[in-house]
């Protein structure tokens, strides 16, 4: 062999060899790393502060810790601990170079245990950062993490970082505390992450910055400080410190003598008025615990000119060795001159244990708000960014569809409404395309806010509405209407309205949609800002008027002339004999006398070639506004009319507006009344009355038309003395328990605190999110049922998609709160409320769906409603009726008793009340409930809604005496009154609650809402949307009021008293010579006389 050859086989050897070492090295590092996967030096301090450097200040390591008394052991794994001090900046810390330890692309994890030191009590904010440094570029900063930390005790800073390409330099360092402060430091790691690690690390620090925390009020809430700004209530506390900065101090409240007594904190300058707040408090006991033990969370409200008041915020049940967490809410109501909140509740001897206390105001959703958190924003403060797209579409985006930006369009026959530019979506793929701003970080909860836009279209005219999407924490979805406006291509319209969240939203999203896809919708400006507080009512001033007098002139054609009536259209008018001599039966109820005969003359419209002609009058000098008027008359076809139904309608034009005062549907030779009302709130320039109705060339015959003012005060005297026979009756009490001599002549008060009477409303979801909301609602009604929630529709808006979630949740409020519910509704007859798969199915499909739909409703929530309305609104549609068959709705009932058989089944209809609409007359509600009954259907009661505008007594006592003869318990299902004056509305909802109240035959009220922004109706709400309870609300509050007993009164000799009261739940007071004795007790529905034993 060669010696060259040798030498290439010697070359190749070394080679080999040294790529083995290579390779073992590798693997040695990468299970060094693997063992210990922390890149920083010296991590524990253990060595000192060797590979540490102290940036512009001073550091050494302490081998004790600072939170005991006692030393680290000498052979303690942990090497102790670094001050690091005479700190000038908060810049200056303790830093580490880890350029060579780090690489990019690669997620980093980094974790410190720190504490500071100094003479200060509050928290200190300590950060942890990332230096790149540069040669050829400004220095960089990544913030990595931060915490807040106190004397005391040692916490957790975490947080994470990555570099996308590599610097010269990469130190890491730790700084923050005010200068002076001492910065503390334990130990620090930093761990590359996997990219699963990174990616979930990623997603939980994108959904902390959705949701941010909330600012907490509590000062010192982990006692971290040990018991600064904390007050032990007549007892004593100290703290329990932990060292460890993986466990946490807590504070022990002994020595306790009474329940009351706990820990407190003043919060007075740190809440305000009308905000809600939500309280969690972790808390636990100790000592001679047998099971568990009650803890209240209270708040107490000092006064100086009136008692102290507690207010219960939540509560738990505590054991030995287990934390709970306490949790609730609480509003504070008015200006007291001193809120504290405190924790009490465990029986004496029994130490109470906390751990810590947060409160935070629900409107919070940003943490940087800090304690502005609760205070309301002015009103000019806009929601919307960039409102008049002066920035051009910056903070715009499109909701399915385009957006583009212009100055003019349409050869500049289209220029803006205002300023220079406008928007305009396009390539719209929905009805629900537009465009659209996000408004979480900037809208808070329980606020009033406006918004206001002006649009137009592309072409064509449709409704643009204006809608806010919400998502809930809980991933509940709402969209709710703002407001709606008719849009045309002509000219720019405004649209404008009010909203109002009731739950914290994790997104909030405001657009404009409503026209078909393929029309674009132009908007000039889109602004959302806080809305301005309405002015309360005045009650209005009313012109001289007399009550009973008729505004109609020559309406008993006594003269056989038509003088003062003239005929609307090309009509021809004449007199003609031949009608009734009487008043019509409802005006003679009203007037209640006896204003003479009619002539026996009416007025004849013929030649009519058109349903709006007929013979009219000019009223406009004659109506008082705010007056609710009363219309009535007698009315007739002629024979050309008779082959099918036709309606009469006495209706006003006010100033070109068409006003209903009463329809009639007429399909014989009789005369007939129609009746009805009206009332204008608003100065007319003209008000015509006429008469219409009727197919042309069909002759109108009118007669004895009479319109005057209702006195609704005088009827009210009248119902109080009807609901005193049909809702009280006599009690006397007997009193037993002491001796007579003692009895005799003791005081007694009877108070009632509750009518038996039902009383209820109208809720949604989103109401039981707001506090004041549920606090009214609480307080003032026992019955409560679904606007939507439990509609078809909303229970399953697409064929096997169900959406129970929202009634689960509300019915579980309900019950929690023994609140009474009403099932609304398992059908709707009406076809345009009827959701378009089901309206898309073949006859059989529809008939297994509507099977389906009833027995898995009733299934579920066998045995929890009270009531059904089965199907709703049968005189206005007949949707099922006609694809299923006459015996369908009658089937319904059916199957509905069958499945929850003790449930009563109601109709439910409206307008038969107001004499406004021919197709729901009592006459033809009675008819419904008869072919329904002479099918089998179990119709168990009576429903009528009462959407009413200018409700007249005597108009509704006839439609309860009407359909009382059915024999069936009838309820007023949805109640609302509209008005825009506060105390006109309160009238026309005295009106009806009395008239209900006052009549046999009525067994319960449900009102449509009661909430500013959730009626159904504009000008019918009873509190303001910011809590305040109106005129209206302060009338209905006082009816409640007048609804109860009050009786003050003497024991007679023979040891009773006797007293006549409403129906209901009642507490007696006996105060004798030696005693005060106070129970309860409850006078049931009835008539006659009861006796009452009361045992003291």
């Amino acid at each position: 062999m060669s010696i060259g050859l040798l030498f290439l086989q010697l070359i190749t050897f070394l080679c080999i060899l040294a790529s083995f070492f290579s390779s073992f090295s590798f693997k040695v590092q990468a299970a060094k790393l693997m063992a210990d996967p922390n890149i920083v030096m010296n991590g524990d301090f253990s060595a000192g502060i060797e590979s540490w450097y102290p940036n512009g200040c001073e550091a050494f390591v302490v081998s004790s810790d600072p939170f005991s008394s006692v030393a680290m052991s000498a052979d303690s794994s942990n090497g102790g601990y670094v001050v690091v001090t005479n700190r000038k900046e908060t810049w200056q810390g303790l830093e580490q170079d880890i350029t060579t330890r780090v690489s990019p692309g690669i997620n980093y994890t980094v974790s410190a245990c720190v504490g500071v030191s100094g003479p200060f009590h509050e928290s200190a904010e300590v950060l942890a950062t990332v230096r790149l440094e540069h040669e050829d570029s400004p220095t960089e900063y990544l913030f990595i993490g931060k915490t807040y930390a106190s004397r005391d005790k040692w916490v957790d800073l975490e947080g994470t970082f990555s570099i996308s390409n590599m610097p010269d330099r990469v130190v890491l360092y730790l700084e923050g505390p005010a200068p002076g402060k001492d910065l503390l430091i334990r130990s620090v790691t930093v761990r590359s992450s996997t990219s699963n690690e990174f990616q979930e690390t990623k997603e939980n620090k994108e959904a902390s910055s959705v949701f941010p925390p909330a600012f907490n009020i509590i000062k010192n809430h982990d006692f971290s400080d040990g018991l600064f700004s904390w007050n032990a209530n007549s007892c004593d506390s100290f703290v329990v410190s932990n060292n460890d900065c993986n466990l946490e101090s807590y504070a022990v409240v002994n020595n306790r003598s009474d329940t009351w007594q706990g820990l407190e904190q003043d919060i007075t300058d740190s809440v305000s008025p009308g905000y809600s707040y939500k309280v969690s408090a972790s808390v636990s006991v100790s000592g001679p615990v047998l099971g568990s033990a009650q803890v209240l969370a209270t708040l107490k409200l000092e006064h100086e000119s009136s008692a102290t008041e507690f207010q219960l915020i939540g509560k738990t049940y505590a054991s030995k060795d287990i934390w709970k967490t306490l949790e609730g809410t609480f509003v504070v109501s008015g200006r007291p001159d001193r809120v504290v909140f405190f924790l009490e509740g465990p029986p004496p001897g029994i130490d109470l244990l906390i751990k810590s206390v947060t409160i935070h105001c629900e409107s919070d959703n940003q943490f940087e708000r800090s304690r502005e958190f609760c205070s309301a924003p002015k009103s000019d403060h806009h929601i919307f960014l960039n409102s008049s797209f002066s920035d051009g579409l910056n903070h715009w985006s499109g909701r399915g569809c385009n957006l583009m930006l212009h100055e003019s369009l349409a050869d500049g026959k289209i220029l803006p409404h205002s300023g220079t530019c406008f928007a305009s979506a396009t390539e719209r793929t929905h009805k629900w395309s537009g465009i659209e701003q996000d408004i979480t970080e900037r809208v808070q909860r329980k606020l009033i806010y406006e918004a206001s836009s002006v649009v137009r279209l592309s072409h064509s005219h449709h409704t643009v509405q204006a809608t806010l999407y919400v998502q809930y924490l809980d991933q509940r979805e709402e969209y709710i209407g703002i407001s709606s406006v008719q849009a045309t291509h002509d000219d720019w319209v405004q649209l404008k309205g009010k909203f109002l969240l009731n739950g914290s939203p994790a997104r909030a999203v405001v657009y404009i949609e409503g026209p078909p896809p393929g029309i674009d919708v132009f908007v000039d400006h889109f602004a959302v800002k806080p809305a301005e507080k309405d002015t309360p009512s005045r009650r209005p001033y009313i012109e001289s008027h007399a009550f009973g007098m008729n505004i109609i002139s020559n309406s008993h054609l006594s003269d056989g002339t038509i003088e003062g009536w003239f005929p609307l259209g090309n009509c021809h008018l004449k007199v003609g004999d031949g009608s009734p001599r009487i008043l019509p039966p409802l005006a003679r109820d009203s007037l209640r006398s006896t204003h003479g005969y009619l002539s026996g003359r009416y007025v004849l419209a013929t030649n009519r070639s058109g349903t709006w002609m007929g013979p009219a009058q000019m009223i406009t000098d004659k109506v008082k506004l705010f007056l609710t008027y009363q219309v009535s008359a007698w009315v007739k076809i002629g024979s050309g009319g008779r082959t099918s139904p036709q309606d009469v309608n006495i209706a006003l034009s006010v100033d070109g507006n068409w006003v209903n005062g009463g329809k009639v549907e007429v399909d014989d030779g009789d005369w007939h009344e129609v009746v009805g009302s009206f009332r204008i709130e608003k100065e007319a320039k003209e008000v015509m009355l006429h008469v219409q109705g009727p197919s042309p060339g069909v002759d109108l015959m009118v007669a004895g038309l009479q319109i005057f003012a209702v006195d609704h005060k005088a009827r009210l005297s009248y119902l109080r003395g009807q609901a005193d026979v049909v809702r009280k009756r006599n009690v006397s009490l007997k009193f037993s328990g002491l001796d007579p001599c003692e009895l005799s002549g003791a005081t007694v008060k009877i108070r009632q605190t509750r009518n038996s009477f039902p009383l209820g409303s109208c809720i949604s979801r989103s109401n039981i999110d707001n506090e004041d909301f549920v606090d009214f609602f609480l307080n003032n009604f026992d019955w409560g049922v679904f606007g939507n929630e439990l509609k078809w529709y909303w229970t399953e808006p697409e064929q096997g998609n169900f959406n129970y979630r929202d009634a689960d949740e509300m019915l579980d409020f309900c019950e929690r709160y023994n609140i009474k519910t009403r099932g609304h509704c398992v059908f709707w007859e009406v076809e345009s409320a009827i959701q378009p798969w089901v309206q898309q199915l073949s006859g059989s499909e529809l008939e297994a769906a509507v099977e389906n739909r009833v027995t898995d409703l009733l299934t579920r929530y066998n045995g929890k409603f009270r009531h059904y309305d089965v199907n709703n609104e049968m005189l206005h549609g007949s949707f099922y009726r006609d694809r299923l068959g006459s015996d369908s709705r009658a089937n319904m009932f059916k199957t509905a008793q069958e499945l929850d058989p003790l449930a009563t089944l109601f109709l439910n209809e409206y307008h038969i009340e107001d004499g406004f609409d021919s197709r729901s007359s009592p006459e033809k509600y009675i008819k419904l409930v008869h072919k329904l009954q002479k099918k089998g259907a179990p119709v168990g009661g009576i429903g009528i809604q009462g959407h009413i505008t200018s409700p007249v007594g005597h108009i509704v006592r006839s439609a309860l005496d009407k359909l009382s003869t059915l024999g069936l318990p009838i309820w007023f299902t949805e109640l609302d009154v509209s008005s825009t004056n506060e105390h006109i509305r309160g009238d026309d909802l005295e009106v009806m609650l009395w008239e209900a109240f006052a009549h046999p035959a009525v067994e319960g009220v449900m009102l449509w809402g009661f909430w500013e922004l959730f009626m159904s109706r504009e000008h019918s709400h009873l509190v303001n949307a910011d809590g305040e309870v109106n005129e209206a609300g302060k009338r209905f509050l006082e009816i409640k009021r007048e609804w109860l007993s009050f009786v003050d009164g003497v024991i007679e000799d023979e040891g009773g008293l006797e007293f006549r009261g409403y129906h209901g739940s009642y507490t007696v007071e006996v105060v004798t010579s030696e005693s005060k004795y106070v129970t309860n007790f409850v006078v049931d529905k009835g008539n006659s006389p009861i006796d009452v034993i009361i045992d003291l």
